[in-house]
């Protein structure tokens, strides 16, 4: 038999990526979550993650076993529900990128939370390869995430306008030494379009920084530590944009796009409207902008 305490604490690792956001989450610590799920293990004789110190992963039985979780979890929920009178709350999990008007997004989505006491939001930041691979794994309900244009379907999409970044009073040198980048990690949109566009162009470069969040991004450029692709929303005080003055080559539009599991709770279309208004008004925002 299945104790299903262990099970919510098994998807809860899954859920957050790790153990102990997934303590926070169940309201246990994080050894107190790693001995719930040795004891899983324990008692189906088999691993369910792959384990390291960067990441962890789901092993094949581990894969199996989330379907089932979920379906138990849920089942008890509505046995609850049903002796107990009271209907419990629509769980829809969210993920947003970091860099997308994260404050502002944040406020509509504490707004819609607060309207509605009937769904119990779950929200991470991520980078949007992250977010897709996520959505197609069952961690997430709804996504909005940056991709290329017309890269499948979408609830809602909208072009993003690119832009070349400097500090101000940190213009890129010409000459022949490699162009120092800002970036974000591996596996980022905006990585690989600045790189293969100077590539394009046979302009030299190099790595300079990395950072995992915008808020570094921002403050490498800003300090004249390199160049950086940014959305253009995000160039904010301290930074510049730059372009073909410089000697930089043009960058197309990307695209954000907010997508939806087609099996995901009600409460996620209703979340679905509320976020497509917001993404709407932020783009006719940067198209005024942009004249």
């Amino acid at each position: 038999m299945f104790d299903l305490d262990l099970l919510q604490s098994f998807v809860s690792v899954v859920d957050a990526g790790g153990f102990t956001r997934a303590g926070e989450r169940v309201n246990r610590t994080q050894s107190t979550v790693s001995q719930q799920i040795r004891r899983l293990e324990d008692g189906l004789g088999r691993p369910l993650f792959h384990r390291d110190r960067r990441r962890i992963a789901l092993t094949e039985a581990g894969e199996t076993l989330l379907g089932y979780a979920r379906r138990l979890l849920a089942l008890a929920g509505e046995a609850r529900q049903a002796l107990v009178g009271q209907p419990a709350p629509a769980v829809v999990r969210l993920g947003i990128p970091e860099d997308f008007a994260v404050t502002a997004l944040t406020g509509v989505i504490a707004s819609f939370a607060a309207a509605r006491p009937d769904i119990r939001l779950e929200v991470r930041c991520d980078l949007s390869v992250a977010l897709r691979d996520g959505l197609t794994r069952g961690l997430y309900d709804l996504v909005l995430a940056k991709r290329e244009p017309g890269q499948g379907p979408a609830f809602g999409a909208w072009p993003e306008r690119l832009v070349w970044a400097a500090g101000a009073g940190h213009a890129p040198a010409g000459g022949g030494d490699p162009l120092p980048l800002v970036t974000f990690l591996s596996g980022c949109l905006y990585r690989e379009r600045a790189i293969r566009a100077l590539e394009a162009a046979g302009r030299r470069w190099r790595i300079a920084y990395e950072s995992p969040n915008l808020a570094g991004v921002q403050a490498a450029v800003a300090g004249g530590l390199g160049i950086a692709l940014l959305e253009a929303g995000t160039v904010g005080p301290g930074l510049q944009a730059l372009g073909p003055a410089q000697g930089l080559p043009p960058i197309p539009p990307t695209e954000l796009a907010l997508m939806r599991r087609p099996d995901a709770p009600e409460g996620a279309i209703d979340l679905c409207g509320t976020i497509s208004d917001f993404c709407s008004r932020k783009a006719t925002e940067n198209r005024i902008d942009a004249r």
